[in-house]
């Protein structure tokens, strides 16, 4: 989806090397969000409104298999932390 191969993407995910704003720009059409967004590290200050927030998003998803598939790899990742 954004045209980088495995190898890069996992050296940028592991600190090896910085995204390019080309890279950065894709990533940010993929998920939908504002480079503001991403960086946003205040704007939802409790646990409650992060998971209404979460809620909010899945039920936007509604019976899209694709995206609900990423978003349970990316859940699962996060529970092996």
């Amino acid at each position: 989806m954004i045209d980088i191969s495995q190898r890069a993407l996992s050296s940028i995910e592991s600190g090896e090397n910085f995204v390019t704003s080309e890279t950065f720009d894709k990533l940010m059409m993929v998920f939908e969000i504002t480079s503001e967004e991403f960086f946003s590290t205040n704007k939802y200050k409790t646990a409650e409104e992060l998971l209404q927030m979460i809620t909010l998003n899945l039920a936007k998803l509604n019976n899209n298999t694709e995206k609900l598939s990423i978003v349970l790899n990316l859940t699962n990742s996060l529970l092996k932390k």
